[in-house]
């Protein structure tokens, strides 16, 4: 019987050792921010209003999960006049589409021992690519910080319509903090 007894609590230890830890996004612990070159000069901005739900266990990897999103409203390019022409509907058409989001599909183990890659699809203005790209856990108080950058081609989610001065490539970086 007492076997019986071992075998049972080991089992457990394990099914909640390998279970996804359910985090929320902190958005004021969090940034969310992007860079392009405008007239060959980098500049850029940052979203806030983070939300989601992030399900994550370096242990167990298959039940890890990332749905978040930001407020496109929110954009904040520290000049008022070009954040309130982001939020129109060449850029970013906030009035139709007000969140920008992610959604992973899987997130494996890659290199060093926070560092993961995640593939997922990214929602900007209606248009939804498959993205992916590399990121670290790192271990906090009561959950982790998520941090990763990665590229995405602006035209591809029609934002910014034809502009010749205004650089294709975005580099997102993303510094999100969980618990």
């Amino acid at each position: 019987m007492r076997v019986y007894i071992l075998i049972i609590a080991f089992s457990l230890s394990l099914s909640v050792n390998t279970k996804a830890q359910q985090l929320t996004p902190v958005d004021k612990e969090s940034k969310v921010s992007f860079s392009i070159k405008n007239f060959g000069i980098a500049t850029g901005g940052t979203f806030k209003g983070l939300q989601g739900r992030i399900n994550f266990s370096p242990a167990n990897l298959t039940m890890a999960s990332i749905d978040v999103s930001v407020d496109a409203s929110s954009v904040d390019t520290d000049v008022d006049s070009r954040d309130n022409h982001l939020r129109k509907e060449e850029y970013f058409n906030v009035a139709k589409y007000p969140r920008l989001s992610f959604v992973s599909t899987k997130i494996e183990k890659s290199g060093n021992s926070n560092t993961y890659k995640v593939y997922g699809k990214l929602t900007i203005k209606g248009t939804t690519k498959d993205i992916n790209f590399p990121f670290t856990a790192t271990p906090q108080a009561n959950g982790y910080v998520f941090s990763g950058d990665f590229k995405v081609n602006r035209r591809d989610f029609n934002v910014g319509g034809s502009s010749f001065v205004l650089g294709d490539n975005v580099t997102i970086s993303l510094q999100v903090s969980a618990k």
